[in-house]
């Protein structure tokens, strides 16, 4: 049965440190546009406070979550247990996207690990704490990270990555324009 908290308790917290990915929703306000759902693993999330949290969001294929905050702010994380009892997290909230230029990175930043390919940090100030049961997902062996991420990031070195952003990351599939860093 779900359960509604007013924070993100430090059960939750525990439950959260255990999870090896966490999935990221947020959606367009336009009725035609593409709701988003976007994995995440690594070393990448962090509890700010009971009502605050923050993710490092590295370079990939799409902009798309820092398009929707930048349009409406509505972000949903989800973390699923796939390993010991079932248990699923929801937190809802509103969040916004934090640059390399802006004046809070380097204090947000230094809270996580220098993953190369970082594009920004997302900070969601949580509004809604929901738990379910988790009953119908499976059961799944974790066997480490993938490192593609980080050795492509690598390969192409900073200027290259920045470069990719602003070619492929600047707009989102309905057209939204997605804040990035200056090159």
């Amino acid at each position: 049965m779900a359960k509604v908290f007013d924070s993100v308790t430090q059960e939750l917290q525990n439950f959260i440190a255990q999870q090896h990915i966490f999935f990221v929703g947020s959606a367009p306000l336009s009725a035609t546009g593409h709701i988003n759902l976007s994995p995440k693993g690594l070393d990448s999330f962090r509890i700010l406070s009971p009502h605050q949290v923050a993710y490092l969001d590295l370079t990939g294929s799409g902009n798309e979550t820092s398009a929707h905050l930048q349009e409406n702010g509505r972000i949903t994380l989800m973390f699923c247990a796939f390993q010991g009892p079932p248990s699923i997290l929801r937190l809802y909230g509103e969040g916004y996207t934090v640059l390399p230029s802006s004046p809070e990175w380097n204090s947000l930043y230094s809270l996580f690990p220098d993953i190369p390919g970082t594009r920004q940090i997302i900070v969601a100030d949580i509004e809604r704490v929901q738990t379910s049961c988790g009953f119908g997902v499976p059961l799944y062996k974790y066997e480490g990270q993938r490192e593609n991420l980080v050795n492509w990031a690598s390969k192409k070195g900073k200027e290259g990555v920045a470069e990719y952003q602003q070619q492929k990351n600047s707009v989102s599939i309905d057209g939204l324009s997605t804040p990035l860093a200056e090159i």
